[in-house]
């Protein structure tokens, strides 16, 4: 049986305010390169450019959920996508 495709994703988070329940950071996987803003408390995900966007939103959104109270300015995160893009 193969195995399922898989992409790495980077993050790195560039902005967040815990007072405002946002989070703003950049994300990079399989070429591409995407600016995101996470709304906390209404689980918003803003993705900008449009290109690609479709590949990696529910990947980043499960991603921020999971972790987004651990998520700190200026850090490198990492996760897997079950896509190869």
């Amino acid at each position: 049986m193969d195995s399922l495709p898989v992409t790495n994703a980077q993050i790195r988070i560039s902005r967040q305010s815990f007072s405002e329940k946002y989070v703003e950071g950049e994300v990079s996987a399989g070429g591409f390169e995407w600016q995101f803003r996470w709304i906390i408390g209404k689980g918003e995900l803003n993705i900008e450019p449009s290109l690609g966007r479709a590949l990696i939103h529910d990947a980043l959104m499960r991603f921020l959920v999971k972790a987004d109270y651990s998520l700190e300015i200026g850090n490198d995160y990492n996760f897997t996508v079950r896509a190869r893009f």
